[in-house]
């Protein structure tokens, strides 16, 4: 049933409250899912890099899409169309277990971004959001998206990421390398500082 898609870097995937096309699957590049208010402001959800989906959450309810989706780099992506897509999870067992897998994904991450926005200030944010993307196996973490978005992401002002950014960096929690490019350095005080307890930086 799939099909392979390409798109440019800024290309529009989709628009908010357009039908769903099915659930994208994500080969290479960046897709960056966002809401759009009636002002005009966005807000950036999340970022779907390779291996990640999306619009799974439209395709199977049967709604328009509920936020736009667009490259943030050149990006490949496999396309599973909505009416071949449900059908096959009406027969399939085993494709329905690995679609609640990954909505339990987002579900948690959205959980986190609440979390964030309610019980976390910006340092806060910012700690557990490079927390998240490294993992546990590297320090290194790219910043290959905009920083506007991943402020819009983080629920902060471009100005506002910009000055913790530096906090951090002058803590001697993190380093900023060349390439746009930062290191972890102490990740056990970022983890208090998600937690609240660390002191003001």
């Amino acid at each position: 049933m799939a099909r392979v898609v390409h798109y440019a870097k800024g290309a529009l995937v989709f628009r908010q409250d357009d039908p769903c096309p099915g659930v994208f699957v994500v080969g290479s590049g960046s897709v960056r899912i966002f809401k759009t208010a009636s002002s005009g402001k966005e807000h950036v959800l999340h970022f779907a890099g390779p291996g990640l989906t999306f619009a799974e959450v439209a395709a199977i309810g049967g709604f328009p899409c509920p936020a736009s989706a667009e490259a943030t780099k050149e990006s490949t992506c496999v396309l599973l169309p909505t009416e071949p897509f449900t059908r096959a999870l009406q027969d399939d067992h085993a494709l329905c277990l690995q679609i609640m897998s990954g909505m339990a994904f987002w579900v948690r991450h959205l959980v986190g971004l609440m979390e964030d926005i309610v019980l976390r200030d910006a340092a806060g944010r910012l700690a557990r959001y490079l927390l998240e993307v490294c993992g546990s196996e590297r320090d290194i973490f790219a910043l290959t998206t905009l920083k506007k978005d991943l402020a819009s992401h983080l629920n902060l002002t471009s100005e506002t990421f910009s000055r913790t950014l530096r906090r951090l960096v002058k803590a001697g929690l993190i380093e900023e390398l060349e390439g746009g490019h930062l290191r972890i350095l102490r990740r056990e005080d970022l983890k208090t500082l998600v937690d609240g307890l660390y002191p003001m930086i």
